[in-house]
C-alpha cells in the first residue's frame, strides 16, 4: 500500500492542487445548511473521512477493508445529506491501490453500486443542488468507473517493473559469479600447472648449475619456453573474456577441421543480430568443444554446421558422418559434454545428441532473451 503522505498520487492525471480543492470543497456544501447541528455533523464526518482515509493507507489486513467501508458510508451520507458526491473520487483512487484481486473487485463493485444508487436517489428527489452540478457529477461517475482500474494497472506495472529489475540484478550477479568461477578454472588450468612446472624446473636448475651446467641450461630453457606458453595462454584467456562471436569462432574451427582432414559445410548466417553477447559466447564455446570432440573421437570425413534463428531462439546443429557415439555409455560424462550442457542450461539453453551408424548430430539451443517468472499478487 502507499504511505499516507502519498495520497496525492502523481499518476492519477490530477494535480495535487486539484486534490486540495476536493479537500476544501465539502466545507462549502455543509455551510450551505441552515441548521447548526447539520453543520457540526458535516464537519465531524469530513474529519472522520480523512482520518479513515489516512488509516486505510497505513493499515494492513482486514483493517484496510474496515476503514474503506467506513469511508463508503460517510461518502453516501454526504451525498444524501449535503449533495456532496466527490468523496467518491478519493475512494476510487484508494480502491485502485488494493493489490488483492478479490478485495479490489469487491470494494470496486460496492463503491460503484452505492455511488450510482445515491446519485440516482438525489436526482429522483429532485434536489436542486444535484441538477446544478450535473456535469461535475457525470465526470465523477466516469472517474469512479475508470480511476480504480487505471490506478490498479499502474501499481501492477510498477511492481512488475520492480520484479524485472530485481531479476535482472540477480541474473547479473549470477553471470558475474559464473564468470569468476570460469576465470578461476582457466587460471588453474593455464597458470597453475605452468607455474608449478616453472618452480620445479627452477629448483632443479639451481641444484645442477655447478654439478651439471649443461643440464641446468636445458632446464632453464624449458622454464623460458613454459613461461612463454603460459603468457600466450593468458593472453588467449583475456581475449575470450571479451566475449566470443560465432562468426569469429568459425575461422579457428575451420582451421581445426582442415588440419584434421575433415571437410566443413556451413548452412545459415553466422552474423547474429537478436542473440545477446552472453548467449552467443556460450554457444560459441560449446560449438568449439563439439568440434574438438569430432576431431578427436568421430573419425569423420565431413562435418555440417547449420545455424537457424527463430523468433525465440537460436539453434546450431553440428552433424558428422563418423562412427557415431554410444549414448548408453556415460552420456554427458566425458568429452566435455557435461561442461557444454551446464553452460547452455545456465543461459536457459539446451543440448541434445542423436547418434546412429551414419554419424552424430549435436543440437544446441539458446534463447534470444531470458524470460522471467511473474509472481502472484497479494495484499
Amino acid at each position: 500500500m502507499n504511505k499516507w503522505y502519498q495520497i496525492f498520487h502523481r499518476n492519477t492525471g490530477l494535480s495535487p492542487y486539484v486534490w486540495i480543492v476536493f479537500c476544501i470543497l465539502p466545507f462549502y456544501f455543509i455551510f450551505r445548511s441552515s441548521s447548526t447541528p447539520e453543520v457540526i455533523a458535516g464537519i465531524v464526518m469530513i474529519g472522520l473521512f480523512f482520518i479513515c482515509y489516512r488509516l486505510s493507507f497505513v493499515s494492513k489486513g482486514w483493517l484496510v477493508y474496515f476503514w474503506t467501508s467506513v469511508q463508503i458510508i460517510i461518502s453516501v451520507a454526504m451525498t444524501l445529506l449535503y449533495s456532496y458526491v466527490y468523496f467518491s473520487i478519493f475512494l476510487a483512487f484508494f480502491i485502485g491501490n488494493i493489490q488483492n484481486k478479490a478485495g479490489f473487485y469487491t470494494l470496486y463493485i460496492i463503491h460503484l453500486i452505492s455511488t450510482f444508487i445515491t446519485i440516482n436517489y438525489g436526482f429522483a428527489t429532485q434536489t436542486q443542488l444535484f441538477f446544478t452540478q450535473f456535469p461535475f457529477i457525470l465526470i465523477s461517475l466516469i472517474v469512479v468507473i475508470l480511476l480504480p482500474f487505471n490506478t490498479y494497472n499502474q501499481k501492477k506495472q510498477g511492481q512488475l517493473e520492480g520484479q524485472l529489475e530485481d531479476a535482472n540484478k540477480r541474473i547479473s550477479e549470477l553471470v558475474k559469479l559464473e564468470e569468476r568461477q570460469r576465470i578461476a578454472r582457466d587460471l588453474h588450468d593455464t597458470l597453475g600447472q605452468k607455474l608449478s612446472l616453472i618452480g620445479l624446473k627452477s629448483d632443479l636448475a639451481a641444484k645442477l648449475v655447478h654439478k651439471q651446467p649443461d643440464r641446468a641450461q636445458t632446464e632453464i630453457s624449458d622454464v623460458q619456453q613454459t613461461a612463454r606458453t603460459a603468457l600466450k595462454e593468458v593472453r588467449e584467456m583475456v581475449t575470450k573474456m571479451r566475449g566470443a562471436r560465432l562468426d569469429e569462432e568459425l575461422y579457428p574451427i575451420r582451421q581445426i577441421l582442415r588440419a584434421a582432414g575433415i571437410e566443413l559445410e556451413l548452412e545459415g548466417d553466422p552474423l547474429l543480430k537478436n542473440t545477446t553477447l552472453l548467449n552467443e559466447s556460450v554457444l560459441s564455446m560449446c560449438l568449439k568443444e563439439a568440434v574438438t570432440n569430432v576431431v578427436k573421437h568421430s573419425g569423420a570425413e565431413k562435418c555440417l554446421i547449420s545455424i537457424d534463428s527463430t523468433d525465440t531462439e537460436l539453434i546450431v546443429k553440428l552433424q558428422d558422418n563418423g562412427s557415431g557415439m554410444d549414448l548408453k555409455k556415460a552420456f554427458y560424462r566425458g568429452n566435455g559434454l557435461r561442461g557444454m550442457k551446464e553452460r547452455l542450461e545456465f543461459v536457459n539453453g539446451s543440448l541434445s545428441i542423436d547418434a546412429s551408424e551414419e554419424g552424430t548430430t549435436v543440437t544446441m539451443k539458446v534463447p534470444h532473451v531470458a524470460k522471467q517468472p511473474v509472481k502472484e499478487w497479494g495484499l
